[in-house]
């Protein structure tokens, strides 16, 4: 049978009384600690019709609060697939995960995003003494957080749940045969070399 709205409500019943008053409409205190100190989100977007989704990384504080409903998003050297902000051109609607290392809980960003290469606003996210080419500049419209189960579940942030050796291969050695290309050196010390010398 078709799954319906109505057969998940039979299956699941009505949101928790805290699950369905948790959504805010701004960034709190708390909200801001939690961004804060946050190193890693994922950025989801849409053209309107196909989904991506986009890990963005940095030390804590790399996003930053502009006010109380809106966030800056640097962008950092990547592929220049910039999927993401060609979505954007599109349809501009976000979502954004932010994690924080040990913390179980994650907070959720639901807004609409516009791209800027302002040089102000992308001076006010420089690392490292480097400027991004663009910021994402995003209005926040709904806040929420998510509970901690899932990283509990996950063991994400248990050292001794994590694999002790790396159980897949080197992402050379995925590109080489995804793309059936020559990608050089495949080992795992040769992939970080070059990380390290394009972070920023």
């Amino acid at each position: 049978m078709m799954m319906t709205e109505e057969r998940l409500r039979e299956l699941y019943g009505e949101p928790t009384p805290r699950a369905a008053v948790k959504v805010i409409h701004s960034l709190d205190e708390h909200c801001r600690s939690l961004i804060a100190n946050s190193t890693f989100l994922v950025l989801a977007t849409s053209d309107g019709k196909d989904l991506d989704a986009s890990p963005k990384g940095d030390p804590a504080g790399f996003v930053v609060v502009e006010d109380d409903t809106h966030l800056l998003l640097p962008d950092r050297p990547g592929n220049n697939r910039v999927d993401g902000m060609l979505n954007l051109l599109r349809h501009p609607k976000v979502a954004l995960l932010f994690m924080i290392p040990t913390v179980t809980e994650t907070l959720r960003v639901n807004g609409t995003a516009t791209i800027h290469e302002d040089a102000e606003l992308c001076e006010r996210c420089a690392l490292n003494g480097r400027s991004p080419k663009t910021v994402l500049r995003i209005e926040v419209e709904e806040v929420f957080l998510h509970c901690g189960k899932a990283p509990m579940r996950a063991g994400l942030w248990k050292p001794e749940t994590w694999p002790t050796e790396r159980p897949v291969p080197t992402l050379n050695e995925i590109i080489r045969d995804h793309g059936k290309i020559d990608v050089g050196a495949t080992d795992q010390e040769s992939v970080e070399a070059h990380y390290r010398n394009t972070l920023y």
